[in-house]
């Protein structure tokens, strides 16, 4: 088309140019046959102009239904085997990949789609892992309770051995309680009908009664409490009641790791320059237990995956704990990592911030 356009272009030029050294001839030669000659060359011009506009345009509209065929089956048949892929991840599969090809936006999409599937795939497996460790822990406080229960029905256990029976069923009774409270906390902390009763707390007075809390119930395991306060009146908006349970789900995991004669420590203190912007007061927790592993700390918020790596060498968590923390943390607005501990095992460090009450 461009062709024809610039052939059309070139044949009227010459047309002018005839026009013009006609029109100059006819003044010259006045009552000659030069305007007749001029008019036949014009006329004889434009079948030739008609044709290369034709030809033109038919090899034109050739070259762009062949390139335009061409380039529909490069982007197409990448991206229908894509959509494929994606319909039957839809389905439930999460072995489906597709070859990443095609020009660079067609690939970066079959790349994005086979990077979602690997993290599907890898979050599902965690949550498989996660619900056998929570049906495990579940079975266990419940395997007591009927045992226990069948016992006093039959009349098995009687007098002070039911007593004792008793607060077994008791005892186990309430740890479900907990894990059923904290496993609905979980799968609340994202929803709107998870709301904050933000008010202005202290943070001091708050750590003080943990401490109190958690000293005792540390002695009978032999590990010696310790509180650093942060030395100046530190406040916050947030909610307390949720801030205490971040507060008692660290100590209690740091109680239970700890062996005897080893310490846990309750830390506050105002930011520093080196804290998250923001930041209105530090919290820590630390504990001279065994620690976590190197690996252990980018998945240490995950559910179930520390409770499922250390059933064995340390039986008593089914791992939610630090991902409910984690939670409630993210929750007021603020921040937690995972560290070594100076006195040799885990350090878990909050950086807290004014609560909005709003859903994160």
């Amino acid at each position: 088309m461009l062709a024809s356009i610039a052939t059309a272009r070139s044949l009227a030029a010459a047309d002018r140019a005839d026009t013009a050294t006609a029109g100059t001839t006819a003044q010259t030669l006045r009552g000659t046959d030069g305007g007749a000659r001029r008019d036949a060359r014009v006329l004889a011009r434009r079948p030739i102009v008609l044709r290369s506009v034709l030809v033109s345009v038919g090899v034109g509209l050739l070259v762009g239904v062949t390139a335009g065929g061409s380039l529909s089956l490069l982007l197409t048949r990448p991206l229908r085997r894509t959509a494929h892929a994606a319909r039957e991840m839809g389905a439930g599969r999460r072995d489906v990949r597709v070859a990443v090809e095609g020009p660079p936006e067609v690939a970066d999409v079959a790349a994005s789609l086979n990077d979602l599937a690997d993290a599907l795939q890898r979050s599902e497996a965690r949550q498989r892992a996660f619900l056998l460790s929570v049906s495990h822990e579940l079975r266990t406080p419940l395997t007591a309770v009927r045992g226990f229960a069948e016992s006093i029905a039959d009349g098995v256990v009687t007098g002070d051995d039911a007593a004792q029976a008793g607060r077994v069923v008791l005892a186990e009774s309430l740890r479900l309680e907990r894990l059923v409270h904290d496993l609905l906390d979980l799968a609340r902390l994202g929803a709107v009908d998870f709301p904050l009763d933000v008010a202005r707390v202290d943070l001091g007075a708050l750590l003080d009664d943990a401490a109190t809390v958690w000293r005792a119930r540390a002695a009978t395991r032999g590990v010696e409490l310790r509180v650093e306060p942060a030395g100046a009146a530190l406040t916050l908006r947030t909610d307390a009641g949720r801030l205490r349970q971040v507060i008692d789900g660290l100590a209690e995991n740091a109680v239970r790791a700890t062996p005897a004669g080893a310490p846990v420590v309750l830390a506050l203190r105002a930011p520093a320059r080196s804290d998250p912007a923001g930041t209105v007061a530090v919290l820590q927790v630390r504990d001279g237990g065994p620690g976590l592993a190197p690996a252990d700390y980018a998945v240490a918020f995950e559910p179930g995956v520390l409770g499922e790596r250390y059933r064995v060498d340390r039986p008593g968590g089914v791992g939610i704990g630090l991902s409910l923390v984690h939670g409630l943390v993210r929750r007021l607005g603020g921040e937690i990592g995972a560290g070594t501990a100076p006195e040799g095992g885990a350090s878990f460090t909050v950086h807290l911030r004014d609560a909005s009450g709003q859903p994160a």
